[in-house]
């Protein structure tokens, strides 16, 4: 799908034609619409690399054109094994317009869309690329605080669980957080490639906007990095965890089986084929009864002081 928008006085609008000061949103093209892309001077290889699921975040030069790849987080369905994952966003740069092109429709870019970031213009493309980035860290942080949820409430049934599945869970956050740390480093390591090539040091406006994504990225990392640390060692104490609870319910069956066989120990002997004392009386009965009882009732108070039970 391709839509293009244009800033106007009274905030972004999507237009039809092309103009100078647009921006072009390609989000999963056909082979159509990458025809029609290329068309308008996009080169080809760009496009592709653009689409291409494992891109990592760079930069790349080629005479006016100038491609950035960005790394977003991305929210999967609930069926999917990882929850969250990360998809690039290609950026491309030319003399007229900016172009955008993914193979998934993020929240970020459905936000840039609906005209809800603040002083947006697609005029100035600096400070478009500078907002982008400032947003993709802040979503990052937003799907941390989410995955920080998810994980109390697996932390909540797992102290009573003596399955796998919560910690299987919890394994699949763990890889989303490996995901987010990999490539939130790989796009400040290409930021700051950006900086050193002052693409961003035309105008002193954006100074500022420049600290904040830095500092917007730099948090990002951090708090990724303290999650997935806090993650792992969940995990493991997580496990000794399954693993005493199934000792716990292990050592209680092996009581009661223990204080069940009791009584047909008793039974057993006076169940045998061959003259017993007391076999005349009519209370012998009774009277194995009883002390089979009081041998399970003795024992019982014997494991119940030992914890067993």
């Amino acid at each position: 799908m391709i839509t293009i928008f244009k800033s106007t006085d009274q905030g972004l609008k999507t237009i039809h034609t092309l103009s100078d000061g647009i921006w072009i949103n390609v989000t999963d093209p056909s082979s159509e619409e990458i025809a029609q892309v290329e068309k308008w001077g996009i080169l080809p290889e760009f496009v592709t690399h653009s689409l291409d699921i494992d891109e990592r975040a760079r930069t790349e030069r080629n005479n006016s054109l100038i491609l950035i790849v960005l790394r977003l987080p991305y929210k999967q369905d609930k069926i999917a094994d990882i929850p969250y994952i990360t998809v690039p966003l290609g950026i491309v740069l030319a003399d007229k317009f900016i172009v955008t092109i993914s193979r998934k429709e993020t929240v970020i870019i459905k936000e840039f869309a609906a005209g809800r970031i603040h002083d947006l213009s697609t005029d100035k493309k600096n400070r478009f690329v500078l907002q982008l980035f400032f947003h993709t860290a802040n979503q990052y942080l937003n799907y941390l605080r989410d995955i920080d949820a998810a994980v109390s409430i697996l932390k909540d049934k797992l102290y009573r669980s003596v399955q796998n599945k919560e910690v299987l869970d919890l394994l699949k956050y763990q890889k989303s957080l490996i995901y987010f740390t990999s490539d939130l480093k790989s796009n400040e390591l290409m930021f700051e490639r950006l900086q050193k090539g002052q693409l961003f040091q035309a105008y002193p406006e954006d100074a500022e906007l420049l600290d904040d994504v830095l500092i917007e990225i730099r948090q990002a990392m951090e708090m990724t990095s303290i999650s997935e640390n806090i993650l792992s060692q969940m995990m493991d104490a997580f496990a000794s965890i399954i693993s005493n609870n199934l000792n716990v319910i292990l050592k209680f069956l092996a009581s009661i089986t223990i204080v069940i066989s009791l009584p047909t120990l008793v039974a057993g002997f006076y169940g045998m084929n061959v003259r017993l004392p007391g076999q005349n009386y009519s209370f012998t009965f009774s009277s194995i009864l009883l002390v089979s009882l009081v041998i399970s009732l003795i024992v019982v108070i014997i494991f119940k002081k030992k914890d067993w039970l």
